[in-house]
Order: structure tokens, then C-alpha cells, then sequence
């Protein structure tokens, strides 16, 4: 899951939605404890989920696609693309519309809680939020722009070109792996969330 995933999986808390989505820029417990409990609560459902989508195994299928080019990027290849297939399943997106809504309530939940911003995502989220990076995710040309944006932030990953082209050349067993996934991992998040 990336952007899109981790904030829907976060059933509209604030407080919770803002950890999950900086909680790839949270490493260790010391950190951890500088968050307010809601954030905390976050950060760490951030983790299980991303544990939870790589062992998958949807997952697992979905990344033998991308493995010979991208090797341990695979993963994250595929966490960009299952956005595209959220932002386009009727049963969290009735239209766009409603994902438009989705995507400026998140922004505004996330940046009332803006003092706790780690400093990459504190930089990189005004871009996120102007382009409308959540919402983006709908289009073949939003999700070029995310593997864009997946390449410049990992040093070494490949040209993603060749992702794209994956993408569309198996986009219907990747949306299976997505359709497989998601319901799963809605279950896990409630029972997470529910303890």
C-alpha cells in the first residue's frame, strides 16, 4: 500500500491517518515515543500494514511481474500501483467525486497535525497536497508520475519506464492481486485498530 492505501486504512482518525502516513520516515522505538498516542497508534499500524501487504500472497504474486527489473524494488512498485486500483475500486470510491472529497478531507486531517511532520514528509507534503497526489493516483498518467517520484526517491532503483510498461502489459492479474489484497487487508486493520 502506499499513500492512498495507508489513509484509507485509517478509517478517517486524524490522529491515527497523520502516523500512518510519516511512518516511513519513523525508525525505531526512541522515535516512536516523541508522537502523541494517536500518532503513535499510527506509525505502528503503518508498519503491520506494510508487513501485511509484502507477505501477501497476492503480493508475492504481483511482484514476480517486476522482480527480474527491479529486484527488492518490487515491492514498492507494486505498493504505487495497488493506489491506482483503490482509487478506481467502486467499493471505497463510488466515483471521483467522491475520491476528490476523500483526497482534501485527508489533507486537512494530516495537516492539522502538521507540528509532527518528520522533516522529508514535512517538505514533500505542500507538493502532495497542490498536486493532488491522492487523488492522481485515478489516472494511467497520475501513476506515471508516481513511479516518477518512487525513482527519484530511491538511489538506486532502475528507470521506471519499464514498470509502466509491466503495469499495462499485466494491469488485469494486478488488479486481481490488488482485489485479493484489499479485502484482506481490511480485516486485519479493523481487528488492529479494534485492540
Amino acid at each position: 500500500m502506499n499513500y492512498l492505501g495507508h489513509a484509507v486504512l485509517s478509517f478517517g482518525d486524524g490522529a491515527v491517518l497523520t502516523g500512518n502516513l510519516i511512518g516511513d520516515h519513523v525508525k525505531g522505538k526512541l522515535a516512536l515515543d516523541q508522537y502523541p498516542e494517536g500518532i503513535r497508534r499510527g506509525i505502528l499500524l503503518h508498519r503491520r500494514i506494510d508487513e501485511f501487504t509484502d507477505l501477501h500472497p497476492a503480493s508475492q504474486r504481483a511482484k514476480i511481474f517486476f522482480r527480474n527489473d527491479y529486484g527488492l524494488y518490487s515491492g514498492a512498485v507494486v505498493d504505487s500501483l495497488y493506489d491506482h486500483f483503490l482509487a478506481n475500486d467502486p467499493k471505497h470510491f463510488s466515483s471521483e467525486e467522491h475520491l476528490l472529497d476523500f483526497s482534501n478531507n485527508t489533507y486537512e486531517l494530516i495537516g492539522a497535525h502538521e507540528a509532527f511532520f518528520p522533516e522529508p514528509f514535512r517538505n514533500y507534503f505542500p507538493y502532495m497536497r497542490s498536486q493532488n497526489w491522492l487523488f492522481h493516483y485515478r489516472t494511467l498518467a497520475g501513476i506515471k508520475k508516481s513511479l516518477g517520484g518512487l525513482h527519484r526517491r530511491a538511489k538506486h532503483m532502475p528507470d521506471v519506464e519499464k514498470a509502466y510498461d509491466i503495469f499495462i502489459g499485466h494491469y488485469h492479474q494486478l488488479a486481481q492481486c490488488y482485489y485479493e489484497l484489499m479485502d484482506d487487508a481490511v480485516r486485519f486493520v479493523k481487528v488492529q485498530l479494534s485492540h
